[in-house]
């Protein structure tokens, strides 16, 4: 350097405004060794030249450092580095197994773990793929010497290849180099033995060692058993792929903090009487406050579902209260309302049986949720109007909106619309599966022919009272019914596209097009027997349902409606914490922040505030 007069090279900084522009901040994890935390250089100026601002990260386990790091990464570099100590793996060491390092291990597996939660894209390096394998449910081959047929430790300069890896056909390592092979350096002992049910191994050695695994749930994650960051301009290519989609991580983050995200349609509720906490990270619910953090979703309407009777018995039947508690015990501990209530349990304890009505029934789905809701107030809210969703976005509260799947619901009582319109409840799905007083279902039996006289008077007071009509599970003669008789337009708040799979459930091209004509909305489900009548439904699949919504209805006629916890559930969208992946496809499609900000719950708000004001 020559010039070493500050203010001169202050100079372009304060000529320019922006002084910078936007580059995504890739973390790195570091090293520890003796009492230093460290990282080679060739690691950061790797992502400097692929476009990412480097920031390494030093080894801690404290919860509130992890996570405030996360919060504001777009991309994560595991390092290369010492061995995993194999009891994170419940094994015990092998004599060839090396020097491990302690300080790094929980660090660096609780940071991965958090990270692929929040979908942050990640590279893991060596070390850093092994990495990947233990934190995410695969496995390390503590030493690979005693079997291999290629030297994997090198003694060559690190710049220079020693052996060749193939790439699987399709692969991400296949599109960044074009080709179906790379000569890489290798500096390991250790290696991935399986990757997992979240990896599949992409690339291999001549011996048949992974080299590469990337993610099977279409998640920008992709580990390497070599050392790009010594590769030159041959190695920068995988750097520049993570920089790639940390900068499209960072753009759906970045809709995310400014357009309000709205699912339509979850049953969560039916899970309550298990226990669960939904303060917490609960894995027997896709729907908690933790994964609508994860996921970055602002709010979702979480319906009461109402059994359908069994055959035989009236559609203003009582509710088996015996029936359900005896397979969910602690029904009577969560909802308070049947605290008094006798019951008879699965173990044995006789008592009076109780039946309860499904009016009753669904107010005390909506007291447990009030309850839960009470308890989170600084962080969680119960919204009924478009006006509170905002309000609630404003103040950093995630919502929940009320509604109900199967006019049961109602007691064969006109009334009560009015009632659940005072608790609150956005929209109520006139049916399920099977037909009741109200209307024919799409898996029913033709009761009515269409709309009952009773459902006449169903609609149009839901119509007085500012409750959508909800058709997603009507056949076609009560769905074309419903839209003459209601006077505002009428929604679909979870269904798929019979066009692409043909089932009863899914709407057809000309409902679709008569629900757009009438001003209505048609919101994609995730459950996988709507989008495909055979093999696992993907976010492909989601993907290619909503295109096709569009291409029938227009843009301002969709969006999404999970059904999560009520079947809902693919492949990439697998619960409500992977939900930024849905914006992720729409941004890889090209769709402008106004499309996506009409999918993710524009189109739904219109709606609702149509209904809501014409009963003003």
């Amino acid at each position: 350097m020559e010039n070493f007069n500050i203010n001169s090279h202050l100079e372009e900084f304060d000529t320019t405004f922006p002084e910078a522009e936007f580059h995504p901040l890739i973390g790195l994890t570091s090293d520890y060794e003796d009492i230093n935390v460290i990282i080679r250089s060739v690691y950061y100026r790797q992502i400097v030249k692929a476009g990412g601002v480097p920031v390494i990260i030093p080894p801690i386990t404290e919860r509130h450092i992890i996570i405030n790091t996360l919060e504001h990464l777009d991309g994560l570099i595991l390092t290369g580095g010492g061995d995993y100590n194999p009891l994170w793996s419940g094994e015990e060491p092998i004599p060839h197994l090396r020097h491990i390092n302690a300080e790094r291990d929980l660090a660096e597996l609780l940071t991965t773990r958090l990270a692929f939660r929040r979908q942050i894209p990640m590279l893991g390096i060596c070390r850093g793929i092994q990495t990947l394998a233990i934190a995410l449910g695969g496995e390390v081959i503590q030493d690979i010497n005693p079997s291999i047929k290629v030297k994997h430790n090198q003694d060559a300069d690190r710049t220079e290849p020693t052996h060749s890896v193939t790439f699987t056909p399709g692969s991400e390592l296949e599109k960044i180099y074009g080709r179906d092979q790379l000569f890489v350096n290798s500096f390991h002992h250790q290696a991935v033995g399986k990757p997992g049910p979240r990896f599949h191994a992409t690339a291999k050695s001549a011996d048949g060692i992974i080299e590469s695994i990337e993610s099977s749930e279409y998640k920008s994650i992709l580990g390497v058993q070599w050392h790009p960051e010594w590769l030159g301009e041959e190695g920068l290519k995988i750097f520049q792929w993570l920089v790639s989609k940390a900068a499209e991580f960072h753009q759906a983050k970045d809709i995310h903090k400014h357009v309000l995200t709205l699912d339509t349609h979850c049953d969560t509720p039916m899970f309550f009487p298990q226990g669960v906490r939904f303060d917490h990270r609960d894995p027997r619910i896709l729907y908690d406050l933790h994964k609508m953090n994860e996921g970055r979703t602002d709010a979702v309407t979480m319906v009461a579902y109402l059994p359908q009777p069994k055959l035989g018995e009236s559609f203003s039947s009582k509710i088996d209260l015996e029936g359900i508690v005896r397979h969910n015990p602690q029904l009577a501990a969560h909802y308070p309302g049947l605290k008094e209530k006798t019951i008879k349990t699965h173990n044995g304890i006789e008592a009076k049986p109780k039946t309860i009505t499904p009016t009753e029934y669904t107010d005390l789905i909506f007291d447990k949720i009030e309850e839960i809701v009470n308890n989170q107030s600084p962080y969680l809210s119960i919204a009924r109007t478009p006006q509170d969703l905002y309000e609630d976005k404003r103040n950093g509260r995630k919502s929940i909106m009320l509604g109900i799947e199967n006019g049961l619901a109602l007691s064969h009582d006109l009334s009560n619309i009015k009632h659940f319109a005072q608790r609150g409840t956005v929209y109520i799905t006139l049916c399920h599966n099977g037909d009741n007083d109200i209307c024919d279902s799409a898996q029913g039996c033709n009761t009515h022919n269409g709309v009952s006289s009773f459902g006449v008077q169903v609609i149009k007071e839901m119509n007085n009272q500012g409750i959508m009509v909800d058709l997603s599970h009507a056949n076609e003669k009560s769905f074309y019914d419903a839209l003459d008789i209601s006077k505002t337009p009428i929604v679909c708040s979870h269904t798929c596209c019979k066009a692409l799979c043909d089932v009863p459930r899914n709407l057809t091209d000309e409902q679709m097009k008569a629900l757009a004509k009438k001003g209505g909305v048609a919101h994609i489900t995730l459950y996988h027997g709507f989008l495909r009548k055979k093999g696992d439904a993907t976010i492909l699949d989601a993907m290619a349902h909503l295109e096709h919504a569009i291409k029938i209805m227009g843009i301002e006629h969709v969006g999404l409606g999970t059904d999560f916890d009520g079947d809902g559930t693919v492949t990439g969208l697998a619960d409500a914490s992977e939900l930024i992946n849905f914006t992720i496809q729409l941004l890889r499609r090209k769709f402008s922040e106004k499309d996506i900000e009409m999918i993710w719950g524009g189109n739904w708000l219109r709606v609702m505030l149509q209904a809501q004001s014409a009963c003003q």
